[in-house]
């Protein structure tokens, strides 16, 4: 099977995202960068490098829906005569826009986000919006765990791996254990566990951490020769990555922990003072918040730390 990585540029400070093609037929495209002029161009030139055009593409497979991943799939599917889009149904919910709606309010009220800061935070999503087009209902169809992409030459495995977002999905050869993993393992940074809805039950919050560490340990069985990202160089030695993760995760909730007094505190005070240096930037407030309030429901989960509810706001503290 024929994967050729595509590096396409985004707005974004995590840099260039990884598109991949896959040169099967059907000719597919694993993400597909960000809703911008110079994200199509690049992505435009890339493809045309490997003899392909947008009107070539027959699938359009989605790791996840944020902006850099998702952007340009209707751009390429109006292109490619529609071409068919795919992507897990958990996602949906990030393809409608992030903190739009009275459930992502209640969440962050709940974090002890104030409202100020909140408004702040969804004025600058609904702008990141604006790099993809929204999905309606019948433009999509879903991705589901264990089901087989067929190729020419064979088939990659779905892999539902939930933790950076619900509805993340990772892609296996099983022939060679070659994955397509989108933010789930990237060489050089750790993903983040993004707050959002539970799936399954809106007014609840997603637990991203507990299930991140579930879907790392998935495909660590599979034992992956080499691992293509969402960004940054391919991995070839998954254990190093997943010892790695671990020691971190593990750093942070002894960190996070450690700063818990007798006296409750909100997941918005964990987030300001762990992040101290980055917290006044909206991107990196939000991203601070939802690593907070991940570790926070996963020591809470563990029977590690207390949680108080008053007011509508988590308060947590030592036991």
């Amino acid at each position: 099977m024929k994967i050729v990585p595509l590096t396409i540029p985004t707005p974004f400070y995590v840099g260039d995202v990884n598109v991949y093609l896959i040169k099967e037929d059907p000719l597919t495209l694993i993400d597909v960068g960000p809703k911008t002029t110079k994200a199509a161009k690049a992505l435009r030139a890339k493809l045309a490098a490997n003899g392909v055009q947008f009107a070539d593409v027959r699938r359009i497979v989605l790791t996840h829906a944020h902006e850099d991943h998702c952007g340009l799939a209707k751009q390429v599917r109006d292109e490619a005569k529609n071409a068919e889009i795919l992507v897990h149904e958990w996602e949906t919910g990030h393809l409608f826009g992030r903190l739009s709606g009275d459930v992502h309010h209640s969440l962050m009220k709940r974090a002890g986000v104030p409202e100020s800061v909140f408004n702040e935070l969804q004025a600058l999503y609904g702008e990141v919006n604006l790099l993809t087009d929204a999905l309606e209902d019948g433009e999509y169809a879903p991705l589901v765990d264990d089901m087989e992409l067929d190729f020419q030459s064979g088939s990659l495995r779905v892999i539902h791996t939930p933790g950076h977002t619900p509805g993340s999905c990772s892609f296996i050869r099983e022939a060679d254990r070659t994955l397509i993993c989108g933010d789930c393992v990237l060489k050089r940074i750790t993903p983040n566990p993004i707050i959002s809805p539970d799936p399954v039950d809106p007014q609840k919050r997603f637990h991203s951490l507990a299930e991140y560490l579930v879907s790392l340990a998935r495909l660590r069985s599979f034992s992956p020769t080499l691992s293509y990202g969402g960004h940054g160089e391919s991995v070839t030695d998954f254990d190093e990555i997943f010892h790695r993760y671990i020691r971190a995760i593990d750093d942070r909730q002894n960190k996070i922990i450690g700063m818990l007094g007798d006296n409750g505190v909100t997941a918005f005070d964990i987030a300001k003072d762990l992040f101290s240096k980055s917290f006044d930037d909206g991107v990196h407030r939000f991203l601070a918040i939802s690593e907070a309030v991940a570790h926070l429901d996963y020591a809470e989960a563990e029977g590690k730390i207390a949680l108080e509810l008053s007011g509508g706001v988590e308060y947590y503290r030592r036991h």
